[in-house]
């Protein structure tokens, strides 16, 4: 059984920071690309940052310059850290992690519960 678990987020003032980090737990895994995604209230889920095992990036154009996804030192690990928050950051942050469970020959999608992250003066 894999699960992400996610800590960081809140209530922050327009242009502050906050950071988001999600581990996987459990035990007979693969970790291949860990990332986040967002979804504000009335909005389709989109995805904010992911990163590859081989720690290749992408990030929505929107956050480009202002958020960074980087791995921790264990590979079940990923951080995202948002610098100059705006108002239309506000949303519930969902870690997302592509992982294969041992002696299966494909990976799954598995998310986190979620965390609030709102920007408000």
């Amino acid at each position: 059984q894999v699960q992400l678990v996610e800590s960081g987020g809140g209530l922050v003032q327009p242009g502050g920071s906050l950071g988001l980090s999600c581990a996987a737990s459990g035990s007979g895994f693969t970790v291949y690309h860990m990332g986040w995604y967002r979804q504000a209230p009335g909005k389709e889920r989109e995805l904010v940052a992911r990163l590859t095992r081989g720690r290749d990036t992408n990030y929505a154009d929107s956050v480009k310059g202002r958020f960074t996804i980087a791995r921790g030192n264990a590979t079940n690990t990923v951080f995202l850290q948002m610098n100059s928050l705006k108002p239309e950051d506000t949303a519930v942050y969902f870690c997302n992690g592509y992982i294969r469970l041992l002696g299966e020959v494909a990976g799954t999608n598995y998310w986190g519960q979620g965390t609030q992250v709102t920007v408000s003066s």
